[in-house]
This record gives C-alpha cells, sequence and structure tokens, in this order.
C-alpha cells in the first residue's frame, strides 16, 4: 500500500524484515519441536535460537541463482550457523513456512484491527446518544419519508458495526491457522508433532487437514469480511456525503484553519474525508474477488495465489485500518446542525405528515381507500401550489367533518414520530 494510506503500526507488519523474521521464528520452533521428539539435540538448537540471523540483501542476492525465495532463504540463515546449520528446513516444505509465517502476521494485524474495530464501534455508541432527540428529515428513495432522528440513524450504524465486529471475530478465528503437513499434506516427512507445537507457540491453530497449503477459501472467507467492514463504512460515508450537499447541509465534516476544499472556488467545503472512504472500500472489494480468484488451485498447489496474496493482504489489512481510523474521526468530529435538519423538514410544506391525516380518517370509520382519495389530492395540491399541506387540511370539509382542530394539530406534531426511539435505544443496549 502507498505509503499515503498506510499507518505505521499496520505496516510495519508487512515489512521484508517482519516477514523474514516470522519465517525464521516457524524454522525454529519446528527444530525445538523435533527436539522434543529426540531427534535434533537440544545443545544444536539453543545454538540457533541464540544465533541464527539473517541479512535482507544476502537473502536477495542468493535469490537471483536460486529464483526460490525460501530457497534463498534458509541458505542465508544457514550462513549464520555452525554445524547445526544442517537442522535448518529440517523435514519442511516451503510453504509449511511461508503459510503459517503469513498467518502468524495477520494475526498481528487482526489485533491492530480488532482494537480499531472496537474503538469504531465506541464512538458510533457515543455520538448516538449524543443525538438521540435530534430530529431530522428521514428519507426514502431520496425524498422526504417521515420524521427520524440522527441519533437513530446512528444507532443504525452502531448496530451493524456490532455485527461487523462478530463477523471479523469469526473470520480471525478462521484465518489464524497454520499448517505443517509436508508437500502434499501427509506428514510423510514430518511428525504432526511439529505442526501442533509450532502453531501453538504462534497462538495459531493446526489445520485439521492441508494439501501443500492451507486452503484459499480460508483467506477468501477473511477477505470477504474486510471487504464487507469497509463497505459498510463506505455506506456510512455517502450518509454524510448525502446529508453535507449544500441544499441539505445537515451536517459537516470537520473544517479545519487553513484547510482549503479547492484550489479554484475559495468557498468551498467539501467531504473529502467520506468520498476518501468511498474510493479506499472499492479497492478493498477488488481485493476480495482476487483472493475469491485464488481458491481453486491445482491438485495439492500451484503458485498462482502466492503473487496476488503478497499484494492483497497487506494492501488490504493496511487500508481497512486506514479506514477505520479516518472515519473513525470524522464521526467523532462530525459538525451537526439542528436547526438546519428542522429547516428542512418544514420544505416539504408539511407533506410528511400525510400518513397521520390519513390514519386519523380511518380511525374515524373511512375505508382506507376512502381515507387515501381524500388525503392524496391535497397533498398533491400543496406540492403542486407550494402551499402548507395543514393549510389545505383545515379548509377541507371532508376532513374537517371528521377530525377536529386539536386532532388535526396532533397530526402535525413531529414528537408523534419519535414516541418509540426510547424503547428502540433500549433495545440496542443504548439507553
Amino acid at each position: 500500500m502507498i505509503e499515503r494510506y498506510s499507518r505505521p503500526e499496520m505496516s510495519a507488519i508487512w515489512t521484508d524484515e517482519n516477514r523474514f523474521q516470522a519465517w525464521l521464528e516457524v524454522e525454529i520452533l519446528a527444530c525445538e519441536a523435533w527436539a522434543e521428539l529426540g531427534v535434533i539435540p537440544k545443545e544444536d538448537v539453543k545454538v540457533m535460537r541464540e544465533n541464527a540471523s539473517f541479512d535482507i540483501n544476502r537473502i536477495l542476492e542468493i535469490e537471483q541463482d536460486t529464483r526460490h525465495d525460501v530457497v534463498a532463504f534458509t541458505r542465508a540463515v544457514s550462513e549464520s550457523l555452525g554445524e547445526e546449520r544442517k537442522w535448518v528446513h529440517y523435514g519442511l516444505t516451503s510453504t509449511d513456512v511461508v503459510d503459517t509465517a503469513l498467518s502468524y502476521l495477520l494475526k498481528q494485524a487482526n489485533d491492530i484491527l480488532l482494537k480499531d474495530l472496537e474503538r469504531f464501534v465506541d464512538i458510533i455508541k457515543e455520538k448516538a446518544k449524543e443525538h438521540k432527540y435530534t430530529v431530522m428529515m428521514g428519507r426514502t428513495h431520496g425524498v422526504h419519508a417521515e420524521p427520524t432522528t440522527f441519533g437513530l440513524k446512528l444507532a443504525l450504524w452502531h448496530e451493524e458495526m456490532k455485527r461487523n465486529l462478530e463477523r471479523f471475530k469469526q473470520a480471525k478465528e478462521g484465518i489464524e491457522v497454520g499448517k505443517i503437513s509436508g508437500a502434499v499434506g501427509t506428514y510423510a516427512n514430518i511428525d504432526p508433532f511439529v505442526e501442533q507445537y509450532v502453531c501453538e507457540k504462534l497462538g495459531l491453530k493446526a489445520a485439521p487437514i492441508s494439501t501443500q497449503t492451507l486452503q484459499r477459501d480460508r483467506h477468501a472467507d477473511y477477505m470477504a469480511t474486510l471487504a464487507l467492514i469497509a463497505t459498510s463504512i463506505e455506506k456510512f460515508a455517502v450518509e454524510i456525503r448525502g446529508l453535507q450537499k449544500s441544499e441539505t447541509r445537515e451536517v459537516e465534516e470537520f473544517f479545519a484553519k487553513g484547510q482549503k476544499g479547492s484550489s479554484a472556488m475559495p468557498h468551498k467545503r467539501n467531504p473529502i474525508g467520506s468520498e476518501n472512504m468511498t474510493g479506499m472500500a472499492r479497492v478493498i472489494r477488488g481485493y476480495m474477488m482476487t483472493a475469491y480468484e485464488n481458491v481453486p488451485l491445482w491438485h495439492e498447489r500451484d503458485i498462482s495465489h502466492s503473487s496476488a496474496e503478497r499484494i492483497i493482504l497487506p494492501d488490504a489489512t493496511i487500508a481497512l485500518n486506514y479506514m477505520l481510523n479516518r472515519f473513525s474521526n470524522i464521526v467523532k468530529n462530525l459538525t451537526v446542525f439542528p436547526e438546519n435538519m428542522k429547516r428542512n423538514m418544514d420544505r416539504t410544506l408539511g407533506l410528511i405528515y400525510s400518513q397521520r391525516v390519513l390514519l386519523a380518517l380511518i380511525d374515524t370509520g373511512l375505508t382506507r381507500e376512502e381515507a387515501y382519495d381524500t388525503v392524496q389530492p391535497k397533498a398533491m395540491e400543496a406540492w403542486e401550489k407550494q402551499v402548507p399541506f395543514r393549510e389545505l387540511v383545515e379548509a377541507e370539509e371532508k376532513i374537517t367533518s371528521r377530525l377536529s382542530p386539536e386532532k388535526i394539530a396532533d397530526c402535525f406534531d413531529y414528537n408523534y414520530h419519535l414516541k418509540n426511539v426510547d424503547l428502540i435505544f433500549e433495545r440496542l443496549g443504548l439507553a
């Protein structure tokens, strides 16, 4: 991932240094396991633990000849050892090291993402509680529907992110799995104890069965989860973008002193952070498709997935780490304009209360069809002539003969629509 969208803690996981260090840890742990089985002298393993090292430039130099990165790595490590070098990679195949180390790196990335997700959920929760009763226009098809609250909108996001948090925990469990089962998964040249030992030391589970590789449905599921989380963030960001339009201006991303919105138009205050979320989500969704393409490998293994995963897994985790942190701050510092929200509610001349009038008429004994055919013409007239809907209702004898002035006034009270806000918040555990 390019530096612009990378945060240091996550990026550090995907450096060559950290990747080779993970490979080395798998190699040494495998030797420790062999020592437990009495195959490798414990003294040799002790020396390996103390002295085994690598030089990245040397690995790359050797790879120019071997054209195989794991062989280059093991030979570079062997150069740092004495006679005990013969135990390096003992009984292992390349993917025993690479796949297990990759899962270990993903585990490190997951620990960061989990904290990011939990922080984001908490930020949305607090913002939802802050705006629990901040009344605003609910829109369907982009058109005014009925009143809601900004807090309910945020509560919806909170519940969605709680689901995403649970999805991530499940995907985390599915991807934090290692395998050391040999060339085709039969443990022909490796004792299953070695796999169990290494995985346990790395905090991974051992795959119940594998070929030369871990099966890539695990990685596809993991990437699908990252993509869904990114898409939820995009969904929330698109909402902010819509509400920040000049003709709406119900919310606005924090605009810092000295910030510029346009090279040409000094007045511009654009939702660039939220727009950025849309772009990043597109990238992660694209990587998800690549992960799905990696599932059908040939027979017990081919290498077609390798080049793709060197890009998509680091990039996706780095990108989501960036998205979660940037959008958390957008939500936390979001400027909300309650007066603009109320003003926008009045722009449709009270038509948002048409259903209340409809139901009130039904309660007096009219059929639904009779009530609908009474209310709709007045609603259309209000819109076409740009006159308040309430005035037309109060002037219509078919309505006033059935509804008292007090009842009509009650139909146009937005607080009626908020009567279950407390109940919804209680149901969500946000009270």
